[in-house]
């Protein structure tokens, strides 16, 4: 995804023709595309009997992304970042160990207040932006590898995952590039602060670990301003 938006940016400032196109005070944009969600993930400590010290990795996702904005003043907008449900793979990690360990879904919507220097010029659209987020985690769910491990470890029969919901800032930086009328080329990229208490519960006890996920989330696709 990192690629892509280099290669889409490039690409758009290659071209040549950029259409005049000037925020203003009461526009909404609509922007369309891809999202990936790329976790720079770490945990604490995970300790099971008779294995080395082990920590939780969460995989990335790309969805896709709806993206209002409505433009508060010409240099201030507020956006939302929603998408279709992401579903990330969790593994767990140590010194020879590599266990595809679960899953879980989750939606990470996110207020953002923007600023745009260039609001109410004709061009194209940079913008810098601060804001909150909540993430809903949900449909939790713990493969068979992790299951046979828990009970040839603990002689545990029955397994839970259960993934606590996240509030956190978050920062980003974007731009639109116009390339017709009222249509631009969107990219931005967020940094996400998510947190999660994990409970992995058994018949035989609990093993609990906090999961810290801090995502770059990046999205390319194309805006329209209504």
């Amino acid at each position: 995804m990192k690629k892509a938006l280099s290669i889409a940016l490039a690409a758009a400032l290659a071209g040549g023709t950029m259409v005049a196109q000037a925020y203003e005070k009461g526009d909404f944009v609509l922007r369309l595309g891809a999202v990936n969600v790329s976790p720079e993930s770490d945990s604490s400590n995970i300790n099971l009997p008779g294995v080395p010290t082990l920590h939780a990795e969460v995989k990335d996702d790309t969805q896709f992304g709806i993206i209002p904005m409505y433009m508060v003043t010409d240099s201030v907008g507020i956006e939302l970042l929603a998408a279709t449900p992401f579903e990330h793979d969790i593994t767990l990690n140590g010194k020879g160990v590599n266990l595809d360990a679960a899953s879980t879904k989750h939606l990470p919507p996110t207020i953002t207040a923007q600023w745009y220097p260039r609001g109410g010029k004709e061009g194209w659209q940079p913008f810098l932006g601060v804001g909150v987020n909540y993430t809903i985690f949900f449909d939790e769910q713990t493969t068979n590898q992790l299951d046979s491990t828990l009970n040839s470890l603990l002689g545990a029969t029955e397994v839970d995952l259960d993934l606590d919901n996240s509030f956190g800032l978050s920062a980003q930086a974007g731009v639109d590039i116009p390339f017709a009328k009222n249509w631009a080329l969107s990219l931005e990229v967020w940094y996400i602060d998510i947190q999660t208490n994990a409970t992995v519960s058994t018949d035989v006890g609990d093993v609990n670990f906090k999961t810290q996920i801090d995502p770059f989330v990046y999205h390319v696709g194309i805006a329209h301003r209504f």
